[in-house]
C-alpha cells in the first residue's frame, strides 16, 4: 500500500555500523524520566537485524507500512500508516522492514533501565545492545 511520502528534508539520517536498510535520528533522550524518542526509516521490501526490545515502546507510523517478521522470517503484522501500537518491554524476537515503500516511524522508548534494543544473529544469541547512554552518544554525534 503507497502513501503519501513524509517530507523528511529537514531530518539528517544516521546509520548504525553493521546494520544495513535502516537510519535513525535521535529526537530525544530524556535521561530523568527514562524515555528514548527515536526516528527511524527501514528500506522498502527489507528485514532488519533479528532484535528484541528490552524497554516499554510505542509506535506511530508516518509513511509505508513498518512489517513485522518472526525470527523465522514469517510475516507477522503489518502496521500502516497511522496506526500507532504501545508494548511492554521484552517480547519475541523479530525483525522489522518496509513494505512497498521505505517506512518510517517514530518509536517512543519509556521506562528505560537498562538496555533498550537488543541485537541477535540467528541463533538468537546476542551480538550488541543499545541502551540510554548509546542514544545519548549518538544524539550528542548528531548535533555536531
Amino acid at each position: 500500500m503507497m502513501t503519501i511520502k513524509f517530507d523528511e528534508r529537514n531530518v539528517r539520517w544516521f546509520r548504525l555500523e553493521g546494520i544495513s536498510d535502516v537510519w535513525y535520528h535521535v529526537l530525544e533522550v530524556d535521561q530523568k524520566n527514562r524515555i528514548v524518542d527515536i526516528l527511524f526509516k527501514f528500506s522498502a521490501g527489507a528485514k532488519i537485524v533479528l532484535q528484541r526490545h528490552r524497554a516499554a515502546y510505542r509506535t506511530f507510523v508516518i509513511q509505508g507500512e513498518l512489517r513485522i517478521y518472526n525470527a523465522n522470517g514469517d510475516l507477522k503484522e503489518i502496521r500502516g500508516v497511522g496506526s500507532y501500537v504501545s508494548r511492554p518491554a521484552g517480547g519475541e524476537p523479530h525483525r522489522e522492514g518496509g513494505g512497498d515503500q521505505d517506512v518510517i516511524a517514530v518509536f517512543s522508548n519509556r521506562d528505560v533501565e537498562g538496555p533498550i534494543y537488543e541485537i541477535l544473529d540467528d541463533d538468537l544469541n546476542t551480538t550488541a545492545i543499545l541502551g540510554l547512554e548509546d542514544f545519548k552518544a549518538l544524539l550528542e554525534a548528531q548535533q555536531t
